[in-house]
């Protein structure tokens, strides 16, 4: 063998290397709580958030890779749930569906329903929440899957919207269904990405009169910040870029899937659209502007954003919080996490879990090259969900 071939392989390793960052080692998450007496409770069910996450070894260290794999494969061998599909016609004329799914086994005390919102142009169908969705169930759990409007290719969109960033009102929505089909039951609010910050959101532009049946909330991988995050979306930095256009094409098809309801002759009359624009858009922030804001009556996108971000709302929510993210995560960059890590240094009931690894909603572990079906984040958001049921039992108590 040549020395210059030798001098290429050991070129591609190092950069293999370099990619998939095989050199690192499994660390803990680091917690941010400043509430002593909310992370005692919690550690009493999920001591998994202090104990070391060990991702599958050869391509787990990878924010990257974890994100791809999430985004292409979703789960391994995900299991297919079986749940009753709610349909409801809202004023606006829109066609609002959520899946329901019962527990698999009993056990608890209480009745808990978990309800998810999940990440951009994801719903029930996804496979990542499909996982999740099976596992809750067989911990006691039942589960409500807010199904965004537009994204089942199955339902037809009958109104001239499809799901935003931070429109909470279908979520408030099948919310009410729930407690009318289950009065009794108890509510933990989980979202991914997109989800975390309409359920982060809804906690803080609810809490008024927010309903009583909640008990807490759970965010994960969610940016907080739209304005501050399409800066750095925006640039090539880390890929982000590459990542911001996936999104944005995903969202697009939507529009396109649904375009005999969202692009007719008499909405783009209505509401100043035009199809040229809305087709060539290459980010979100350009869609934005094409579609979203007009919809919404937006005079421009920096309004939308701001109205959306779940970081103007976080002061006035009076629920127990968890929020995730992890370090390496691609879209999602470090800068972002500073307002809720000082957040939760100072407010009560509030609890933030950093991880090193996991990329975006990935979070797999174990193995060598094949991961385990069960990811750490599935593990720890039912422990999660057991926590926050358990603070809230002890605060009853003490009432």
């Amino acid at each position: 063998m040549s020395t210059a071939l030798l001098a290429l392989i050991a070129v591609i390793l190092c950069v293999l290397f370099r990619i998939l960052n095989v050199n690192s080692s499994a660390q803990k998450p680091v917690i941010v709580c400043q509430d002593q007496g909310f992370l005692s409770t919690v550690l009493k069910i999920a001591p998994v958030i202090a104990e070391p996450y060990n991702p599958t070894r050869l391509w787990g260290f990878s924010g990257h890779v974890q994100t791809i794999v999430h985004s292409i494969i979703g789960r391994v061998r995900c299991p297919w749930p079986i749940g009753d599909r709610i349909y409801m016609s809202l004023g606006d004329g829109t066609t609002l569906t959520y899946d329901l799914y019962q527990p698999l086994s009993s056990g608890h005390e209480d009745d808990i329903t978990v309800a998810i919102a999940p990440g951009i142009g994801n719903s029930s169908e996804s496979v990542y929440i499909r996982t999740f969705v099976h596992f809750v169930q067989c911990h006691g759990y039942r589960c409500a899957v807010l199904n965004h409007v537009g994204a089942l290719s199955s339902v037809k969109v009958t109104a001239p919207r499809i799901f935003s960033y931070g429109h909470t009102d279908d979520y408030h929505v099948m919310l009410l269904s729930l407690v009318e089909r289950h009065p009794s039951t108890k509510i933990v609010c989980v979202g991914f990405s997109l989800g975390g910050n309409l359920v982060t959101k809804y906690m803080g532009e609810r809490s008024a009169n927010k309903l009583p049946q909640i008990i807490g909330g759970i965010s994960i991988c969610q940016g907080y910040d739209a304005i501050e995050g399409t800066k750095f979306l925006l640039n090539w930095q880390n890929f982000r870029r590459f990542y911001l256009y996936i999104m944005t094409e995903s969202v697009k098809n939507i529009i396109l899937r649904h375009r005999q309801a969202l692009l007719s002759e008499s909405v783009k009359q209505k509401h100043g659209l035009k199809e040229k624009e809305i087709l060539s858009a290459a980010t979100l922030p350009e869609l934005d502007e094409a579609y979203t804001r007009r919809i919404h009556q937006f005079r421009s996108v920096k309004e939308m954003y701001r109205w959306s971000s779940s970081i103007n709302y976080l002061n006035e929510i009076n629920s127990p919080m968890v929020f995730i993210n992890a370090l390496d995560d691609p879209i999602v960059p470090e800068a972002l996490l500073n307002p809720i890590r000082e957040y939760a240094a100072k407010k009560n009931n509030s609890l933030y879990i950093e991880v090193a690894h996991g990329g975006h909603l990935g979070f797999y572990e174990g193995g060598l090259l094949y991961p385990n079906p069960i990811t750490w984040l599935d593990r720890t958001l039912v422990s999660l969900i057991g926590s926050l049921t358990l603070f809230h039992a002890d605060r009853v108590k003490v009432a």
